[in-house]
């Protein structure tokens, strides 16, 4: 199955004709989902076996980047879902089964979050502001605040991880799980009312001695940066279908930018179409050569990951500069969109405007500029001296 097959135009006009209500009453995209998980689109990566569609991760990008066309704030909180499916199938390939269980509960419709983030912690995965306290039965009990939940009002498994200070003589330990959605310990904050992106509803989550039974718990890694196959496959699924959705946000600023331009007249060149306008035509030759750079390095990427490519060192700055290179070239594009569209896209309801909005979140996803930056300055200069 194709991607225009799984995701055809008619269902595409449905979810961005839901698009602008979702943003402005600030509500989940309820009607979405429910389209996408009659679709099976939710077993992108589940085996063809299991009663999935068996995809990799360059055709799992190529359907998000389609579905951020017509809804980024849908297509980002499903993210997060394709997101450990995608690590289960990213280990699957290279041996690693410790994730099959998320694949088979997948394929049983079960729906998965990531509940990693937190505030403050700029080292991400190698270290967290979340207690991970042992218990006698070998489960853990998690206490900590994790920050940009998406899919809050639907997942039924949250991925979460947080540290053991006195694992490993004291060096501490990461601590990584699931709990399901009646597990005993958490709270979801209604806390999600931001500038754009509003349909995914991130709410924050806050762990209150939350419990992981053993079985449930997947990793034990120690604190700091490490070669353990988890770290790879997170970043690998998290930052290539992060930039497959800011592509499509890019992709739809640039067709409305082209629409809006072509009807627009211009007054004192006696209504000539603002196509005919140079200027105008130079911007529209920026974002669409700007675009045209990205497709290649988001499917270059993908397809590295699922043909188990070994750029040893090199792959996290080619994550890392994936996930930057969309979402500013993204940012751009929008920009430049709205340059050439006229005052029409600064009111509210417009397409263009929720999508000015919308991509602003690019900047806030793991890596940051800052990160990223130095993760790849490291990989060709070294580390700083001490």
């Amino acid at each position: 199955m194709t991607p225009e097959e799984l995701l055809p135009d008619i269902l595409l006009e449905r979810f961005r004709g839901r698009a602008a209500s979702y943003d402005r009453d600030n509500a989940f995209f309820h009607e979405d989902l429910s389209e996408l998980v009659e679709a099976g689109y939710l077993k992108l990566f589940v085996p063809a076996d299991d009663g999935g569609l068996g995809f990799g991760l360059e055709a799992a990008a190529q359907c998000q980047r389609r579905l951020a066309t017509a809804a980024p704030a849908t297509a980002l909180a499903v993210n997060m879902h394709l997101v450990w499916t995608g690590v289960a199938q990213v280990l699957k390939s290279r041996g690693d089964a410790s994730l099959d269980f998320v694949l088979k509960e997948a394929a049983a419709g079960e729906i998965f979050a990531f509940g990693n983030s937190e505030a403050g912690n700029d080292s991400v995965l190698f270290d967290s502001r979340t207690t991970a306290e042992p218990m006698p039965d070998g489960g853990y009990s998690f206490t900590g605040t994790k920050i940009f939940t998406s899919l809050s009002p639907a997942w039924t498994r949250l991925g979460i991880f947080g540290k053991d200070p006195h694992a490993r003589d004291g060096g501490g330990e990461l601590v990584h799980g699931f709990i399901t959605r009646d597990t005993a310990g958490y709270r979801t904050l209604d806390d999600w009312d931001t500038l754009g992106m509003r349909a995914s509803q991130s709410g924050t989550t806050v762990l209150e001695g939350a419990c992981v039974p053993a079985e449930r718990i997947f990793r034990k890694l120690p604190v700091g940066p490490n070669r353990d196959p988890l770290i790879f496959a997170i970043f690998a699924c998290f930052e290539t279908l992060l930039a497959a959705v800011y592509t499509g946000l890019g992709e739809r600023a640039l067709a409305v930018g082209v629409e809006t331009v072509k009807r627009r007249t211009s007054f004192k060149n006696g209504g000539r179409s603002y196509a005919q306008d140079p200027d105008i035509r130079w911007k529209v030759a920026d974002a669409a050569m700007a675009m045209d750079n990205l497709y290649p390095q988001l499917g270059s990427v993908a397809s590295d990951v699922d043909s188990l490519v070994d750029h040893g060192p090199q792959w996290f700055p080619k994550l890392v500069g994936l996930k930057v290179n969309a979402t500013e070239t993204a940012r751009r594009v929008v920009d430049l969109a709205i340059r050439v569209s006229g005052g029409s896209s600064y009111f509210r309801g417009s397409e263009l405007e929720r999508l000015y909005r919308d991509v602003l979140a690019g900047m806030f996803h793991p890596s940051d500029d800052e990160s990223a930056h130095n993760t790849v300055a490291n990989a060709w200069l070294g580390p700083l001296a001490d």
